[in-house]
């Protein structure tokens, strides 16, 4: 296997961290990111928010008129409510994240067989890469200022949702052509049995991750329990 590439949350970390540390915090502080910010990059949040908002058939929060940080905020919260995977969300989220590492408030936590793996995957001379629905930055923030230290020496590439959507086969034949393999010479690892029908769609070998709980009946996909069983 040429390349591993690997999903984040419930993969190399926990869920609970994304769910009940980082989430929260990027609620707790996105207003007073937004309004500490520079005037330019504010906007920028707003006008990708307002964008997306304007697109949005589910339903969102109104828009107030002459009010569009207050309106980008509550379309923001209102996308974390429902853990949409919305791209402009995403951005703002790791710029809030990435002071709070900066600030030492936060550390990215990852299970502890991931160093161990990576140290072995690079060692045979495997290449590895992040897909995950988080931004580049807040993947670059996770493992970088990780409880494991600094994991990101290892990692050749990082993808997120401006590569594609990860249930769909095209977001993989693109990562495949930017590691410049074939798709059948990438493992892609997830806990997300979608994301991985779409991968083996492109081409990709895969490989379901269950940390916790038992493996669905039936399924097509190798299953681990950890990486420590990923090329050992």
């Amino acid at each position: 296997m040429a390349a591993l590439l690997l999903d984040v949350e419930g993969t190399t970390t926990p869920l609970r961290f994304v769910q009940a540390v980082l989430f929260p915090y990027a609620r707790a502080h996105a207003e007073e990111f937004l309004r500490r910010a520079a005037a330019a990059e504010t906007q920028a949040f707003i006008a990708s928010l307002r964008a997306e908002h304007a697109a949005d058939g589910g339903g969102p929060p109104p828009w107030r008129a002459g009010d569009d940080l207050r309106s980008a905020l509550e379309y923001a919260f209102w996308l974390m409510d429902r853990d949409r995977k919305s791209t402009a969300l995403k951005a703002l989220q790791g710029r809030v994240w990435e002071e709070g590492y900066r600030s030492g408030a936060l550390r990215g936590e990852v299970y502890p067989d991931v160093p161990v793996a990576f140290a072995r995957w690079r060692r045979q001379g495997r290449d590895i890469a992040i897909f995950s629905s988080g931004s580049v930055l807040a993947q670059k923030l996770i493992f970088g200022c990780s409880t494991a230290g600094d994991l990101r020496p290892y990692i050749r590439a990082y993808f997120d949702t401006t590569t594609g959507r990860k249930r769909e086969a095209d977001s993989y034949r693109r990562i495949a052509a930017a590691l410049q393999r074939s798709p059948a010479e990438v493992l892609f690892v997830s806990d997300v049995v979608e994301e991985l029908d779409a991968a083996r769609a492109a081409g990709m070998q895969t490989a379901l991750c269950v940390r916790e709980g038992d493996a669905p009946a039936g399924g097509a996909h190798l299953v681990v329990h950890d990486l420590e069983a990923v090329c050992p």
